[in-house]
């Protein structure tokens, strides 16, 4: 077994060097060239300036972005019953408000459930967040019986600690959506 550990370490080892010359010519390569806001390298004019300003810009990485995936879109729907998920900042910063549309009564019950506690990870921060309990009112939270096409939400209290932009997980006893962004 440490051999097998050992070997496999020195293969990684070797991968991670011979790959290092390529990556630092890529890196090199990427100095030498600005960037458009396209992705398009700047081709320099012949007095030496180029067509863009001094400082370039990149693209934004494909992986950061606040698109809804068709793919998670259709898992929230075959599993848990549920679609148009989204997390809004209410009443000035103070409350968050995830909302959700239930397409099967069926499966989205666990997310009306009054037994479970509901909460919200921040994903950059750490902090969690829970629904605040009114002494006259309860939870601020729907507890009813799931019904299909009806628009259901809970309420999370953030003080300020969340703001929009940023990206949170939402958990309610099994169920979890991850990197929801907070508009």
């Amino acid at each position: 077994m440490f051999k097998g550990k050992l070997i496999s370490t020195l293969w990684l080892a070797g991968a991670l060097a011979s790959a290092s010359p390529v990556l630092a010519a890529f890196a090199q390569s990427d100095q030498q060239q600005p960037i458009t806001k396209t992705g398009d390298p700047v081709q320099a004019s012949p007095g030496g300036s180029s067509s863009e300003p001094a400082s370039p810009t990149r693209p934004r990485s494909p992986f950061l972005t606040s698109q809804k995936n068709k793919h998670a879109d259709n898992f929230y729907k075959s599993v848990w019953g549920i679609e148009q998920m989204e997390v809004r900042e209410a009443a000035s910063g103070a409350l968050l408000r995830f909302s959700y549309r239930i397409v099967n009564a069926n499966r989205a019950k666990v997310l009306n459930d009054e037994k479970t506690t509901p909460y919200l990870i921040d994903e950059k921060t750490g902090a969690v967040l829970q629904v605040p309990s009114m002494p006259k009112v309860g939870m601020l939270r729907q507890t009813a019986e799931p019904e299909n096409g009806r628009e259901y939400w809970v309420v999370f209290s953030s003080k300020g600690t969340v703001k929009p932009g940023s990206r949170v997980d939402v958990v309610i006893g099994n169920f979890r959506a991850i990197g929801l962004v907070v508009k």
